[in-house]
C-alpha cells in the first residue's frame, strides 16, 4: 500500500459541512451542505450560489439523466463546533424523519418523492448513485440518539417517484454506495465498521445475497485495521473503489479484489466524500467537512462516467 497526500488547490471555504459533491460539466461542482441545509453549486472561482433551501440534513446528491438532482436528506443532525471544527453530534432536535428529494438545478424548486419503504421511514438517508434503468440505489445510515441508534438500510427507488424497495438490511451505519463499471457490481461502505461489501446486481433493484454468516448479504471487499471510519465512495473507470476515509482523514483506494492499494492522507479528519469531473475525468473533488471545505486535486487515474 502507499502512502501519499493530497495535493490540490482549496477551491472554496466557508461551506457548511459540505458533502455529496457533483461535477458539472461547465466546471461548476454542486454539494450540500448538511449543516446549511441547502443544495448550493460552488463557481470555478469558489464563488457560491444557493440552488435550494432543503431544509432537514441534505447528505449525499447525484443528477439524474432528467437533468433534475436527487438528494438523499438525512432529516437533520445536531452540531458541536470546537475551534472552528464542526461535527454532528447526533439527531437535530425537533427530528422528524429522512427523505429522497428531487430538485430542478434551474428554478429550485424542490419535491419529496420517498419518505417511507413499505410502512418503514427512512430514517438517515445518506448515500445515492443513479443506474441506467431508471432507478437510483442509496443507502440510509439510520440514526443515532443518545440511548439507541435506528437501524438503516440499503434500498432502490424509480427516479419518477413511482416505486421504493428494500434490497439488503442488516448494514451497521451504510454510507457510501457506488456501481462497478461493468454495471454487475454495488459496492456500500459501513461508517462504524470500516468495511466495504459488495452486492452483485441481479436486476434493476435487485441483489444476489450471501449466505450467513455473511451479516447482511454482502461478500466483505475490505475492512481497515484501527479505529477509523467509513464515508463515501467514487468508482474509478478501471473498477477501483475510492472511500472517504475519517479519523485518519484521506481516501483509500481499494482494488475490487480488496487489496488497499493507496491512501491520500487529507489535512482534516473529516474527509467525508469525492467526485471525479474535468473532461478526462483525472480531477477529484474532495469534501473536508469539519472546516467547511472544497478541495480540487489532480487525480492519477480517471472516475467512472455516471449515469447521468
Amino acid at each position: 500500500m502507499k502512502n501519499k497526500t493530497l495535493e490540490g488547490k482549496l477551491l472554496t471555504t466557508g461551506l457548511e459541512f459540505p458533502e455529496g459533491p457533483i461535477a458539472m460539466e461547465d466546471g461548476s461542482v454542486i454539494v450540500v451542505e448538511i449543516q446549511g441545509a441547502r443544495l448550493t453549486r460552488v463557481l470555478p472561482n469558489g464563488e457560491h450560489q444557493t440552488i435550494a433551501d432543503l431544509g432537514g440534513g441534505p447528505n449525499g446528491a447525484a443528477m439524474g439523466p432528467d437533468g433534475y438532482c436527487y438528494v438523499c436528506n438525512n432529516g437533520g443532525f445536531s452540531w458541536r463546533t470546537d475551534d472552528g471544527y464542526t461535527r454532528p453530534t447526533g439527531a437535530a432536535e425537533g427530528y422528524e424523519g429522512g427523505s429522497i428529494q428531487r430538485v430542478d438545478i434551474a428554478s429550485g424548486k424542490v419535491e419529496t418523492l420517498y419518505t417511507h419503504c413499505e410502512g418503514t421511514p427512512l430514517y438517515g438517508p445518506n448515500d445515492i448513485v443513479v443506474d441506467n434503468q431508471g432507478g437510483f440505489w442509496f443507502t440510509d445510515f439510520g440514526k443515532k440518539f443518545d440511548d439507541r441508534i435506528m437501524l438503516g438500510f440499503l434500498y432502490y427507488a424509480r427516479l419518477d417517484g413511482s416505486e421504493i424497495r428494500c434490497a439488503a438490511k442488516h448494514l451497521l451505519t451504510p454510507n457510501g454506495v457506488g456501481i462497478s463499471p461493468d454495471g454487475r457490481t454495488l459496492y456500500a461502505s459501513e461508517t462504524e465498521t470500516s468495511r466495504l461489501w459488495s452486492y452483485p446486481i441481479k436486476a434493476a433493484g435487485e441483489l444476489e445475497l450471501s449466505p450467513w454468516p455473511s451479516p447482511n448479504g454482502g461478500e466483505l471487499v475490505n475492512g481497515l485495521s484501527g479505529y477509523q471510519r467509513f464515508d463515501s465512495l467514487a468508482v474509478e473507470e478501471c473498477g477501483n473503489i475510492c472511500v472517504a476515509t475519517l479519523v485518519n482523514g484521506g481516501i483509500s483506494v481499494i482494488s475490487p479484489e480488496g487489496e488497499l492499494l493507496e491512501f491520500y492522507g487529507a489535512p482534516e479528519g473529516y474527509c467525508t466524500n469525492i467526485c471525479f469531473g474535468g473532461p478526462d475525468r483525472k480531477t477529484a473533488y474532495i469534501t473536508l467537512s469539519g472546516y467547511g471545505h472544497l478541495l480540487e486535486v489532480p487525480w492519477p487515474r480517471p472516475g467512472l462516467k455516471l449515469n447521468a
